[in-house]
């Protein structure tokens, strides 16, 4: 063990006072683990991401109590090396619980669940509706069941949050057999983030009665759902992740016969079409610089055309998404901007809601301006027709909570 790692012990042991009853939250992407320690009364955490996994540029970034910055090398090193010098890291704190972000559960699953070997298979099972990240969040309970086997674990599956949709909002009208035998349906994602910022936007406002929230997840991914009385009615992502709003570098919606259009006028394959939707759209595709808003906001402002047109695009069709949504509530509280670019970009935010013009939105242009680099807080003002508020999401907290409230330790 290297004398980083070392130095690290000794910084965790000066804290671990802190940290009371913890809950380890572990993230596994494709290529990434974002993990969290976080303490019981959710006031107190270390934090850490593993990136490039697999390549010789992969490492460990670790932020300790005291806010000291570490990196560990580890060149080539996978997923299971990773979690090795993760639980290392976090190993003298004693942990009472694990908490996974898993990404697809299906309709299997409608809330967290505590893992068992059933759970596991149907976490592998259901790859083929989250190939990239199901399997790296099975390799992530399989770690912990190696080291700790003692410790729970739960699962926090990110399609969870909308099993409470109605069929008229998951159904796709395709043939009733797609359904049934292929579960062929809507399922949305970022259910931890809409989650948590819709119960606090709840939680700060001063409406009464029940509340029914717009919340729009604005990142590299981006989602918005409609939530009423803490449950998801509609959202903008479907069976993947790709359906909806215009993302980072995902096209968002388009006419599904593009596929074939494609193959036939440009004998693209179905891999090749499937990355350029994905991976090379979006913010990417039509500012031609980068997925990266503020690279094109800093662009557009010198005058590039493609930069300016890709966040017209980008805001119109948000605003567009977000009226629709309206359509799912029974009342309509307000907007709770969220994400990367949803708690930063000021311009964003406000060419968004002048999109949606004709709903009687009013907000203040200077409190808009004042929230971003995490501050939260409200932009409307007073003859608004609905609340605006910004809310940095928090979804490894809602994942440490569940994981409490599925094992009964709240």
């Amino acid at each position: 063990m290297s004398d980083s790692v070392t130095t690290t012990f000794s910084d965790l042991n000066a804290g671990k006072s802190k940290l009371i009853n913890p809950t380890l939250v572990l993230n596994c992407g494709s290529s990434s683990i974002k993990y969290a320690l976080i303490s019981e009364d959710e006031s107190t955490r270390i934090t850490g991401l593993a990136e490039n996994l697999g390549l010789d540029t992969a490492r460990i970034k670790h932020t300790t109590l005291n806010g000291e910055k570490l990196e560990i090398t580890i060149p080539g090193g996978r997923h299971e090396l990773a979690l090795q010098k993760i639980l290392a890291l976090l190993e003298q704190y004693d942990f009472i619980a694990v908490g996974h972000r898993g990404v697809h559960g299906g309709r299997e699953y409608s809330e967290a669940v505590r893992v068992d070997e059933h759970v596991l298979s149907e976490v592998k099972r259901l790859k083929v509706l989250a190939p990239l990240h199901n399997p790296a969040n099975a390799l992530g309970i399989e770690a912990v069941q190696a080291i700790y086997p003692e410790i729970p674990q739960v699962v926090v599956f990110d399609t969870a949050f909308h099993q409470t949709m109605p069929a008229v909002a998951y159904r796709y009208p395709l043939p009733k057999s797609l359904y049934e035998e292929h579960k062929i349906r809507r399922y949305g994602f970022h259910g931890t983030s809409h989650a948590y910022v819709s119960e606090r936007a709840s939680e700060i406002t001063s409406a009464k009665g029940s509340h029914g929230w717009l919340t729009a997840h604005l990142g590299n991914g981006c989602s918005a759902t409609a939530v009423y009385d803490g449950e998801s009615l509609d959202t903008s992502m479907g069976l993947t992740p790709l359906e909806g709003l215009m993302m980072g570098t995902r096209c968002g919606d388009i006419d599904p016969s593009l596929h074939i259009h494609l193959k036939r006028q440009l004998g693209m394959s179905l891999e090749e079409i499937d990355k350029m939707l994905n991976s090379e759209s979006g913010l990417l595709g039509i500012s031609g610089l980068s997925n990266d808003l503020r690279t094109i906001e800093q662009a557009a402002n010198e005058g590039h055309k493609d930069a300016q047109l890709a966040i017209e695009m980008f805001c119109y069709r948000v605003g567009k998404y977000l009226a629709s949504l309206s359509c799912a509530l029974p009342e309509f509280t307000g907007i709770v901007f969220t994400g990367g670019i949803g708690e930063n970009s000021a311009t964003t935010r406000a060419s968004i809601l002048t999109v949606m013009r004709h709903f009687g939105i009013q907000f203040d242009e200077d409190k808009n301006a004042s929230l971003v680099g995490g501050a939260e807080g409200s932009l409307h003002t007073e003859d608004s027709s609905i609340e605006l508020w910004v809310i940095p999401t928090d979804e490894e907290c809602q994942i440490a909570k569940e994981t409490r409230q599925t094992l009964g330790l709240d």
